[in-house]
């Protein structure tokens, strides 16, 4: 008979309280798991690693990483960076590069360098924090750090109009040396320090492609940075078009050129030295807006010099002529 469940072959399923036509049986498959979740927020999807980077560095991240929270680590001329290991943190101190605070792990095992240190350190005033070695691991990034850091404050950059008035609010004539693509942090701190030996009035780089006032520039260029500004152009070809409104003549340096760096007509008036790349040289643009390019001659035996060393041979001939 219809509904008999004692006939023959018919099984009687034991759920927990659940009627037959309650539809509590298939509740939970009506109810499903919510929403399906959108792919930058599924940890197996490719999208999901993009977006965590991208909240780490919005100061609305979920890791806390604001602009002075010092668990962040930075990129190269986007805010503090840190110097780790007993070394690279003893050379910074020598060089007395800007230095925001100190960090030593808990337990650090001292030694000449760690005492030198933690001398240079109270002589600076500089606040000394002691944290654990899973903090400095985590502030650090991961970084050998052998139980010591340095937290680098954000430089702070000038506007690239701002380094044009001071160009011609000085006694001398406006020179100012701007870097296409310069990637190299020591580099750029040769060339600022050199740029400050010869009488220029600051140094421009691009935002984008370009190193930044890392550890690295400051320390090589023994201590100019604190005495020349450095300003971030957001367009380069763009400034550079305006400094050329300006009434500054634009000079490119590249070794293809066959002008001689010491025949450039008007280099002892208002110039803008413009240095290439350490590999591609100057960008086609930004090559295409100079007024003169121009080469430093070189034996056949030697292609091409790095750009810190070719922008110091440039500056000094150009001082040379004014």
């Amino acid at each position: 008979m219809p509904g008999n469940s004692q006939r023959k072959g018919a099984v009687r399923k034991r759920g927990k309280g659940n009627t037959a036509g309650s539809g509590g049986r298939v509740r939970q498959g009506l109810e499903g798991k919510g929403p399906t979740p959108k792919a930058e927020d599924r940890p197996y999807h490719k999208a999901y690693r993009p977006k965590q980077a991208a909240a780490r560095k919005s100061p609305a991240g979920g890791s806390g990483r604001s602009g002075g929270d010092p668990s962040r680590t930075g990129r190269p001329g986007s805010g503090p960076e840190w110097v780790a290991g007993r070394n690279a943190v003893l050379e910074a101190l020598e060089a007395e590069i800007p230095t925001k605070s100190a960090y030593v792990a808990e337990g650090a095992e001292r030694d000449d360098r760690l005492r030198d240190i933690l001398k240079l350190a109270a002589s600076r005033g500089l606040p000394l924090l002691e944290v654990t070695r899973v903090e400095l691991d985590r502030l650090t990034g991961g970084a050998v750090h052998q139980g010591v850091a340095l937290q680098l404050p954000a430089y702070e950059y000038a506007h690239p109009s701002d380094l044009l008035g001071a160009a011609f609010d000085s006694d001398t004539e406006p020179m100012i040396v701007a870097l296409d693509s310069v990637t190299d942090p020591r580099n750029l701190g040769a060339i600022i320090r050199s740029a400050a030996a010869f009488g220029a009035h600051g140094v421009l780089i691009p935002e984008r492609r370009s190193a930044g006032m890392t550890a690295a520039a400051w320390k090589t260029s023994a201590g100019a940075a604190a005495r020349i500004p450095v300003a971030r152009a957001t367009n380069l070809t763009r400034t550079l078009k305006e400094y050329q409104k300006a009434g500054l003549l634009l000079v490119g340096l590249d070794g293809e050129s066959d002008t001689d760096i010491a025949e450039v007509a008007d280099a002892s008036g208002p110039l803008v030295l413009v240095v290439g790349s350490e590999g591609a040289g100057l960008s086609r643009l930004v090559r295409e807006t100079c007024d003169t390019v121009a080469a430093i001659p070189m034996s056949g035996a030697v292609e091409s010099l790095n750009a810190g060393v070719a922008a110091g041979i440039a500056l000094y001939e150009i001082s040379r002529r004014r």
